[in-house]
């Protein structure tokens, strides 16, 4: 049984039998993180310790599931007892049997966030609200950010610098539509996936015996991804094992990219703060790249400031340089990648599956698709809309769930007139106002409507309220698939989807069906005891989104964002868009945390590549409508000079393959000035540098003649003011920086005068 540890080189052997006491991985990439974890699990079991007293956190649902099947291979089926799974649905779990404490159902609904947005646009639309300043996705975004610091609505309100911040970007009421927006939430029994953790939190703060109960069962915690998580996830963690401090964290602070979702990588870098006993075990050796690949990534690396120091190694062969793409323009790259993709396979008998391309945005993708369609090589992109995110799957979702919880206020919204039955909106906010007012629930209402609504509506809410009663009494006795397929058939979802024989009704009708599949599979496992329709409708809420690709033929190039693709690798890896202000983004200059979060994704990129790693840039890419001339990203020149090579090949600038006719007209106008264009960038010394209190200014009223700042360009006039298209944008002559056209939804400037 202990032959695992034969495997393990020494520092990966010490992260696994030194059990005890708090211990920090600092894995870098292609270290075999995974492998150190999985084992020292198995090393705990091996040693005794009960399997239901160990929890292992992860952040996706397929990293939990590789690790429990990992686990199982070496200690037996006694895997399957582990506190496994990801941080939501772990403490889901537990808020499933304390959910009592906090005043909430056991039962409770989770609400997935087309969901909590539904609810945010409707409490907007009650207010009075202009939703085209508290955009719901606005609104979401902040709220959230709230919960993720453990700041409650009666937190927010007080809280001044909050406050301050909501009025200086015109919307004051942020604060009153959280407090409805929590409050509606828990009179409604439902959770957002914030609150998964938010009231895991506040279980344990306010309810000491629940915690000191889970402290004494849970004897030891490891979390994987550590630099992923947020202020909220690492207190509790913190809390559960303040009694044992058995803890152990494994990730790698180059890797932290998540700040947008809450991440919070000072968890990991001064981890050692609230443990002065911790051992640090680094795992430096990569097993993933080449040597050129290694280096190169740790050339990029070093240039940050905030870090763990390391020095990651492999003692693989030297391989390949990196090689530089420079095209003409977009168009051009997608066509130089697209023939150096089939070249390099036809070279070397690959498969497409072996290729990856990566871009820092989405819309990147439409030139490396035309241009690998123009060649007829299969693609597939990663990212595109989940199967439990279209619309007919949350229709019959929200019935399954309002039959279930009938105080779910987005479900009754989303159901009460579909099939259509005749009941409008203003009978809808009618019924919701009336259980406002009176403090009650919608279901109340809806079971004694007339007084409220009358007319017509009353008839076709009352054959609604029996239908879900009917439903309820139906499916007491029937497992999860027999109940969706009574609840899908009695409310004329499955009638009105076949129905309609439109190409896009019967996509619609199979996907419903494919529901009703996975519904039926989830029942025939034999290795669930719980088959009921909530037990599905809960792991439905928390893999929501984490659907595998399905295609019959898998040997495709994939495209994805660079988010997408950590802890993926492959073969040979192309990162296109390698230009200023895309990538670093933008909008990510403004200080140097942004700029090295930037950094450590273009590291993350490097690290997906095996065998060969190939850059892009274009001189001119279309930009919001409009050519614009780029320049080459300064991450380029990050990366130590030796370990690279332009490649001449493959440049649309040379004869061979040919450019387009209109990258000709392209080459004649700029030919001579790319020639003499180094690929290295300014002297930092000559860059504007902001001042540390730069706050940009609402550019709601900015005018022709205002002077502004710009963190990046520095001080500058507004020459012109572009309100054409659905943005707006200013042409701003900088002093230093020269002529600017900005889009001022995201431009940050200050107004100086």
């Amino acid at each position: 049984m202990s032959d695992y540890l034969d495997t393990l080189n020494e520092p990966q052997r010490e992260g696994v039998v030194n059990t005890d006491g708090p211990c920090m991985l600092i894995a870098g990439a292609g270290s075999g993180k995974t492998r150190v974890l999985t084992f020292r699990i198995a090393e705990l079991m091996r040693k005794g310790v009960d399997p239901f007293s160990i929890m292992a956190l992860t952040f996706t649902n397929k990293a939990s599931k590789e690790m429990r099947e990992r686990i199982e291979h070496v200690v037996g089926h006694d895997a399957r007892n582990l506190w496994m799974g990801t941080f939501h649905s772990v403490f889901s779990k537990i808020l499933r049997v304390e959910a009592q404490h906090l005043g909430y159902p056991n039962n409770f609904t989770i609400y997935d966030t087309d969901d909590a947005k539904s609810l945010i646009r409707t409490i907007v639309k009650e207010m009075g609200l202009d939703d085209t300043v508290y955009k719901q996705n606005v609104v979401y975004n902040r709220i959230s950010a709230a919960k993720n610091r453990l700041i409650s609505w009666e937190d927010y309100a007080r809280n001044p610098e909050l406050m301050a911040d909501d009025a200086a970007n015109l919307r004051p009421e942020m604060a009153r539509i959280y407090k409805v927006y929590a409050q509606r939430c828990f009179k409604s029994g439902a959770m957002d996936f914030d609150d998964l953790l938010f009231n895991t939190d506040k279980l344990f703060k306010e309810h000491l015996e629940v915690l000191n109960k889970y402290q004494h069962r849970i004897r030891y915690v490891l979390v994987d991804e550590f630099q992923d998580t947020n202020l909220c996830q690492y207190y509790i963690i913190r809390k559960l094992v303040s009694v044992t401090r058995n803890i152990c964290v494994v990730g790698d602070d180059a890797q932290s990219i998540y700040a947008f979702r809450g991440a919070d990588i000072s968890n990991i870098l001064n981890f050692e703060r609230d443990y002065p006993e911790l051992k640090v075990i680094k795992l430096e050796q990569n097993y993933r790249s080449t040597q050129n690949i290694v280096q190169a990534a740790n050339s990029v690396i070093k240039r940050n400031k905030a870090q763990i120091p390391k020095n990651v190694w492999t003692s693989n062969e030297d391989g390949g340089l990196i090689e530089l793409i420079k095209a003409v323009s977009d168009n051009e790259e997608g066509r130089l990648v697209a023939t150096s993709i089939f070249q390099e396979k036809m070279q070397h008998q690959l498969k497409f599956s072996d290729f990856v391309v990566l871009y820092r945005t989405n819309s990147q993708s439409r030139a490396i698709e035309e241009s690998l369609r123009r060649n007829n090589i299969k693609y597939k992109i990663i990212g595109g809309l989940s199967f439990y995110q279209r619309k007919e799957i949350k229709d019959l979702l929200a019935y399954l769930r309002f039959t279930l919880n009938q105080q779910d206020e987005a479900s009754f919204r989303r159901i009460i007139n579909l099939p259509k039955r005749g009941i409008g909106d203003s009978t809808v906010d009618k019924i919701v106002v009336a259980a406002n007012d009176h403090g009650t629930s919608i279901w109340e209402i809806l079971q004694n409507s007339t007084p409220f609504v009358g007319g017509r509506s009353a008839g076709p809410i009352d054959d609604f309220v029996s239908m879900i009663k009917r439903f309820s009494v139906e499916i007491q006795n029937k497992d999860a698939y027999e109940a969706s397929f009574e609840i899908a058939k009695g409310s004329g979802l499955l009638k009105e989807l076949y129905e309609d024989k439109t190409v896009e009704g019967l996509s619609r009708y199979e996907n419903v069906q494919e529901l009703l599949n996975a519904i039926k599979e989830f029942v025939d496992d034999p290795e669930r005891e719980d088959k009921t329709l909530n037990a599905f409708l809960q792991e439905a809420a928390l893999v929501g989104g984490q659907d595998e690709d399905k295609d019959k033929d898998p040997d495709k190039v994939t495209l994805m964002t660079i988010h997408m693709a950590k802890g993926l690798e492959f073969q040979y890896v192309y990162m296109v868009g390698m230009e200023e202000d895309l990538f670093p983004s933008q909008m990510m200059l403004s200080s140097r945390a942004d700029l090295e979060e930037e950094r450590r994704l273009f590291y993350v990129a490097i690290t997906r590549a095996k065998k060969r790693l190939f850059l892009s840039y274009a001189l001119t890419r279309y930009r919001f409508g409009r050519l614009k001339n780029c320049e080459p990203s300064r991450f380029i020149d990050d990366i130590d000079q030796s370990f690279m090579k332009v490649s001449s090949k493959f440049s649309g600038l040379e004869s061979s393959p040919p450019p387009t006719d209109y990258a000709k007209k392209l080459v004649s106008g700029i030919k001579k000035t790319v020639a003499s264009t180094p690929i290295k960038k300014p002297a930092a010394s000559t860059a504007y540098k902001a001042p540390a209190d730069f706050k940009p200014s609402d550019t709601s009223g900015l005018q022709e003649g205002m002077q502004v700042e710009h963190p990046k360009f520095g001080f500058g006039t507004v020459v012109k003011m572009d309100f054409s298209g659905a943005d707006r944008k200013a042409k701003i002559e900088f002093k230093e920086a020269g002529e600017k056209t900005l889009l001022l939804s995201f431009a940050k400037l200050r107004i100086v005068q």
